[in-house]
């Protein structure tokens, strides 16, 4: 028998107009002072009051934490940390995007375990279950709602940096697309792009075999049926309704499709992992500061055709979930169909098509070849192999605009 899958997710997943109301009653269940993780933004939203008069109607005693910054800068966790300390929390509520969401994580961790956040760098270093963490997405992209990792930035390192571990999964994660409404264009696509590229990289990741060790030693282990599954409900819904939720932002069926979509993408690759796209994006947002969901969504295209000899058959199945038509079509027509679509949905919605145009310098392109390909938990997961010059040919594909010399 050669079937194997694992997945970790969240002991609850609440989806749906409306959820977030459910949120006191939620972590009642978990105790009785909470922590609450925004940022500035949303905690002047009358949303965010009413949240935490909620929560507040219910007995919860909560201290607010409005100051989370994007990328969630290494200290600002640690004042966090110290701010709550005296409060005693025995729970952790995120709300906002990604970099809320991962915040809370970083805090549940630090005030259940101590020391540093550089001490749990990489996967498996957390040593045990943290407070219980409640993640409420208002952005529909990062996926991290339902992942078992956060990234920070680190002013001592060039890239930024990974903590992985299934203590980090969050206990509950509370989707309203209510939430979203109010993203404006712009991040509606680039967060979108992001669940995309989660959801196609999840699909595409190699298979890791069937040690049973595996799940134990690596919290990314490659695609199996499971995240297959996943995936693919990603890659529809976000296939029929991304372009709708970017153009036309008060699409109520288009926004829910979307943040499923990134939440079924999460589901994917918090255990499959991701893949190339990821790893050249570490050096390129480095360089450049480019929000994570832009430089991934660039890097998408160039990586699908390369891995194209690799992948065809995951491929074909990636068109027919973008509702491509596959009769008279071989498998090989199918697969680039598949990647012009992508090209073609990026473009509607405003991604950069180069990495010339996303401002890496081309005096650094050298560099970025030899940084993403070091990254080998990422690169290890790719579908196929790269040596030196296939990465620095990547690079240069994806810098000139030049799919086709993507293949190699």
């Amino acid at each position: 028998m050669s079937l194997f899958a694992a997945i970790r997710l969240p002991r609850e997943i609440l989806f749906g107009k409306g959820q977030r109301h459910v949120i006191p009653t939620v972590a009642a269940r978990l105790g009785r002072r909470a922590l609450v993780c925004t940022d500035e933004r949303f905690a002047a939203t009358v949303v965010f009051s009413e949240i935490i008069a909620a929560l507040e109607g219910a007995s919860i005693a909560v201290l607010v934490h409005d100051r989370v910054q994007p990328d969630v800068p290494r200290d600002t966790v640690a004042v966090c940390v110290e701010e709550a300390r005296d409060f005693a929390p025995d729970m952790v509520i995120g709300i906002g995007g990604g970099s809320c969401l991962d915040m809370a994580k970083c805090a549940a961790l630090l005030i259940s375990h101590g020391g540093l956040l550089q001490d749990y760098y990489g996967e498996f270093k957390v040593p045990g279950p943290t407070l219980p963490l409640i993640a409420v997405p208002t952005t529909a992209g990062t996926g991290s709602e339902v992942t078992p990792v956060a990234v920070i930035s680190d002013p001592d390192r060039t890239m930024k940096v990974g903590i992985s571990s299934p203590h980090l999964i969050a206990a509950a994660a509370i989707c309203d697309p209510e939430l979203t409404m109010t993203c404006p264009p712009g991040l509606t696509a680039i967060a979108g792009a992001d669940a995309l590229t989660h959801a196609v990289e999840a699909f595409t990741a190699a298979r890791r075999g069937t040690d049973p060790s595996l799940p134990q030693q690596h919290v990314f282990i490659g695609k199996s049926a499971l995240t297959d599954h996943f995936a693919l409900l990603a890659i529809k819904l976000l296939g029929r309704s991304l372009e709708k939720a970017y153009r036309d932002p008060a699409d109520e069926d288009a926004r829910a499709d979307v943040m499923m979509g990134a939440l079924a993408a999460g589901c994917a690759f918090g255990t499959a992992g991701t893949a190339a796209a990821h790893a050249v994006q570490y050096p390129v947002g480095a360089l450049t500061h480019t929000a994570h969901g832009l430089g991934v969504a660039t890097m998408l295209p160039y990586v699908m055709k390369y891995n194209l000899v690799a992948a065809a058959a995951e491929m074909t199945e990636i068109g027919l979930a973008l509702g491509l038509d596959g009769r008279e079509r071989s498998t090989a027509e199918m697969a680039d169909a598949a990647i012009d679509e992508i090209g073609r949905l990026f473009g509607a919605i405003g991604i950069t098509p180069t990495l010339a145009r996303l401002g890496l310098p081309s005096d650094k392109l050298d560099w970025t070849a030899e940084q993403a390909l070091g990254i080998d938990r990422l690169i290890k997961n790719n579908p196929r192999p790269f040596d030196p010059a296939a990465m620095r040919g990547l690079i240069q594909a994806a810098y000139d605009g030049d799919l086709a010399a993507s293949v190699m």
